[in-house]
């Protein structure tokens, strides 16, 4: 059964009492009040709200005249008549029930799939930061970085590379003039993968579901490290292209 809400419960208990007064005097002067009590109901009362509920009730007491005379003369069959009362314009107007608000929205937030930063993010990427740390003192223990000995100002060594992360761009000044190679290229990259996120707004973190995204950054690596790779292994003296198997790797970490 549906809870009435406490302020119709306390309107309805004041029009009854109200009511109760209205017809607490006798007489000529409960027919003098009831005949302005109507007077000002009338008044209060529109003309066509009038007129629609006196052709309801006509319509009301029709319809059971004739289910009466169905149910008398049709052998027991009976008929049913249904009145449907219409309001303005033809619609039709029903009050079904009165629910409490909580029923029909959320008065409490619903929990979202998210975890804390502290202890659950935090945690793992410490742990990530142990394990590097670890391989990289376990690799300079075995592996022996050496160094080169003393740069001479009067000998350039050939080929003079950059450093690996840098031969992308040396790569790149072999091919385009050096505004083009050094500048327009990679501003455009830069552009496109800060762009990347506005043009890619898929809320998922399935790989399935980021197809865009992770073509985008493929493409991006892909380029890059196809231009180190030939800087670091194709290019001998005078930085010119050679095969490394015949002619040796110009290439030192």
């Amino acid at each position: 059964m549906t809870e009435i809400p406490e302020h119709l419960r306390k309107r309805a208990e004041a029009a009854r009492k109200k009511a109760e007064a209205s017809q607490a005097p006798s007489g000529g002067d409960a027919a003098a009040t009831g005949d302005t009590a109507s007077g000002a109901a009338a008044e209060k009362i529109p003309a066509h709200l009038l007129d629609r509920s006196k052709a309801a009730a006509d319509r009301a007491a029709v319809g059971e005249a004739g289910t009466a005379v169905a149910e008398a003369g049709g052998g027991g069959v009976a008929v049913e008549t249904r009145v449907v009362a219409s309001g303005p314009q033809g619609h039709t107007q029903r009050l079904l029930t009165v629910v409490k608000s909580g029923s029909i929205q959320d008065v409490r937030a619903k929990p979202v799939d998210k975890v804390h930063t502290w202890p659950h993010l935090l945690v793992v990427e410490f742990v990530a930061a142990l394990v590097c740390l670890v391989f990289l003192v376990v690799f300079s223990i075995f592996v022996n970085a050496p160094l080169l000995e003393l740069a001479n100002l009067n000998q350039t060594p050939n080929p003079s590379k950059a450093p690996w992360y840098f031969l992308g761009l040396q790569e790149l000044l072999t091919m385009f003039h050096p505004m083009v190679a050094g500048v327009t290229i990679p501003g455009m990259g830069l552009i496109i993968l800060i762009l990347a996120p506005y043009m890619d707004k898929n809320p998922s973190n399935k790989p399935e579901d980021r197809k865009f995204a992770i073509s985008l950054m493929t493409v991006h690596l892909m380029f890059w490290a196809t231009l180190v790779m030939i800087g670091s292994f194709f290019r001998g003296p005078g930085f010119n292209f050679v095969w490394p198997w015949t002619s040796g790797l110009f290439f030192e970490l």
